[in-house]
């Protein structure tokens, strides 16, 4: 099958961070069956690396890159005006840049990086693409990429303390990113107009530049090399954000969370769904509060 009779064909594809890992095996394989991806990089030069390497394996040109940094509300703010001066339509968000920093930084707006990149940032994105993703002919889908690291913030978040300013350790910290991002979720699928779904993924332990490019301190980055014989490929670990974002399976499924394409379990934590509204009441607040 090529991509001009592909089941995608004629669909606008929007992932985060698709010039690297997972987010371009998604690229790579939703423009193979037809799509119209645009993927997003913070750094144009590698942006401009993964266009050429994603057209010429997926046999498509309906591919382009735009500029996006997860860490500023003007980038954010600046890639959805352009993109929705540019596009007509939207029929998936695949909310998929993330990162785990070893030690604390912050945002242009002051947040603490992991929090502001994983969560705010696709929460803000999100909003500003939301009209276009409501108004879609045929109805659109938002897909999350989160983790299993979930389950590692057993206590939940600590709303007293989002910023992390107290205290700093990196897989808490992440762990707890990665829960905001099943709030979300479940939020968005109860908040969503119909015909838009909402669903998260653990997309596995996956040997990607996840963590390796100055993310995390040389015992992390160590740790890493020493459990990647065991790691999946990039390209198997894009395999349920494809399936989320095409599969005629799961349309009309919404407020899930998936692995290795099916349902799968989350922490009791993440079934709060009174939690899951204080967060996005708080994330309203932060998002207004930089202006």
């Amino acid at each position: 099958m090529t991509g001009d009779e592909g089941p995608m064909k004629g669909k606008v594809v929007v992932i985060t961070g698709g010039n690297a890992g997972i987010g371009k095996e998604a690229a790579v394989g939703l423009a193979r069956v037809g799509a119209t991806v645009v993927i997003t990089s913070r750094n144009p030069e590698r942006g401009q690396a993964a266009l050429d390497d994603v057209r010429e394996r997926s046999g498509s040109t309906d591919v382009s890159v735009m500029d996006l940094d997860l860490a500023s509300f003007a980038s954010i703010r600046r890639f959805a005006a352009d993109f929705l001066d540019r596009s007509d339509r939207l029929d998936v968000l695949l909310n998929n840049a993330g990162g785990i920093l070893s030690a604390r930084t912050e945002t242009e707006e002051g947040f603490e990086s992991t929090f502001g990149i994983n969560h705010l940032g696709h929460f803000l994105l999100t909003q500003l693409l939301l009209d276009r993703l409501e108004s879609n002919p045929g109805g659109a889908r938002v897909v999350n990429v989160s983790s299993v690291a979930h389950k590692g913030a057993r206590k939940g978040l600590d709303f007293d303390d989002l910023q992390s300013r107290h205290r700093y350790a990196a897989m808490n910290v992440y762990s707890k990113s990665k829960l905001a991002n099943i709030y979300f979720t479940r939020e968005l699928a109860r908040r969503v107009g119909e015909g838009v779904t909402a669903n998260a993924l653990h997309p596995g332990y996956v040997r990607s530049e996840f963590g390796r490019s100055g993310d995390l301190s040389w015992l992390f980055a160590f740790g890493n090399r020493l459990g990647s014989p065991f790691a999946i490929s990039s390209e198997k670990g894009a395999r349920t954000s494809i399936y989320l974002a095409s599969s005629p399976e799961v349309e009309g499924v919404t407020g899930g969370y998936f692995y290795k394409c099916a349902p799968a379990s989350i922490s009791a934590a993440a079934q709060d769904d009174a939690t899951a509204r204080r967060l996005w009441d708080a994330s309203e607040q932060l998002v207004a509060s930089a202006g």
